[in-house]
């Protein structure tokens, strides 16, 4: 076993931790509704749970407003249910068929427990990198202890370890500075 081979395994991992960071980063409130802010909120209906995105069509007819329109009448009771116990800041309010909730604007305190918490999930998201970081240079070095890799292509191995460490925590930078600067505006 090459040590390419160790890293070559361990990226795709990498690429997972930032495509659920941006996930995450999406279910963050900013200045603008968006529908990832309420398409995973989990809805009781009919005794199961599921994502309201399952359930309605979720639209933002306007820069502070979200519109959900359920697939059958039968599930408001539950979508406007789910939606007061989730911390959004607004009362849903149903109309016809539909449902929809108008965000208040963002107090200057409100985003700064926002920023804190974006802060929150760009740390997990760099403890998971080290953790497979850690993953991989004890494969390397157990590979080297079973003279499977050789002692300078174990240090090559720890140089590219760390480059794409540092690489992936640039991208969690460079998306918690852009997500930053949404909450702020």
């Amino acid at each position: 076993m090459e040590y390419k081979e160790i890293i070559d395994k361990i990226k795709p991992e990498f690429d997972k931790v930032i495509v659920f960071l941006e996930g995450e980063m999406a279910k963050i409130r900013t200045s603008r509704a968006t529908p990832s802010l309420v398409e995973d909120i989990t809805v009781d209906c009919f005794g199961q749970k599921f994502p309201l995105k399952q359930l309605a069509a979720i639209s933002t007819p306007g820069t502070k407003q979200i519109l959900i329109q359920p697939w059958d009448r039968s599930y408001i009771e539950g979508i406007i249910s789910a939606l007061s116990k989730t911390g959004i800041g607004s009362s849903p309010i149903v109309e016809n068929d539909s449902v929809r909730i108008s965000l208040p604007p963002l107090t200057n305190e409100y985003r700064k427990e926002l920023a804190r918490l974006l802060s929150e999930k760009q740390e997990q998201a760099r403890q998971t990198l080290r953790r497979w970081r850690e993953d991989g240079w004890r494969q390397v070095q157990d590979g080297f202890r079973e003279s499977k890799i050789r002692e300078d292509d174990k240090f090559k191995a720890k140089e590219e370890l760390q480059k794409l460490i540092d690489e992936y925590n640039k991208k969690i930078d460079d998306l918690g500075e852009k997500k930053k600067l949404e909450i702020m505006e």
